[in-house]
């Protein structure tokens, strides 16, 4: 069991990582970019990211790194009392809850909900607009929550030696 952990904890981390890295991204600049590109650009290029990315390795690693932080959260939980327990519960459980739960209740229903607007209607404008606030907002919560979980996870690494 300890090789396990050892090596979901390794994954996860770098995982993690990535993940933050992409939603960094979306947060600092490109949501800003897309928004910045007279419409209906914007709107037609967010809606072919959201298309491509599901096809990309962006989806396994997606799903990869969530269970990788389940089974380390379950298996932490069960072992509290050893070194980098509680470092790798908290990332983990972080991980979980503030990536995945937010991208499923957050960002996937915007997004589909953009996919089905029409660019060319009179509300695709407040469609774009009010999508661009709040998915931007969600997309915070999961930057800030990945680089948490990841802090949280090397922490665990280093206390585990």
């Amino acid at each position: 069991m300890e090789i396990l952990t050892s090596i979901l904890l390794w994954f996860s981390a770098i995982s993690v990582a990535i993940m933050a890295g992409i939603y960094f991204t979306f947060s600092v600049f490109l949501m800003r970019s897309l928004d910045a590109i007279e419409a209906p650009a914007g709107m037609l290029a967010m809606q072919s990211i959201n298309r491509v990315i599901v096809r990309s390795l962006f989806l396994p690693i997606f799903f990869a790194s969530t269970l990788s932080c389940a089974a380390l959260a379950g298996f932490a939980a069960m072992t509290i009392d050893l070194n980098g327990a509680l470092y790798t519960l908290l990332g983990s459980s972080l991980y979980v809850v503030g990536m995945f739960i937010v991208t499923v209740g957050g960002n996937v229903p915007l997004n589909n909900r953009l996919e089905a607007t029409d660019v060319t209607t009179r509300e695709a404008a407040a469609v774009w607009s009010l999508y661009l606030k709040r998915w931007t907002a969600w997309n915070h919560v999961r930057t800030l929550a990945c680089t948490g979980s990841l802090i949280l996870l090397v922490c665990a690494l280093v206390e585990r030696g």
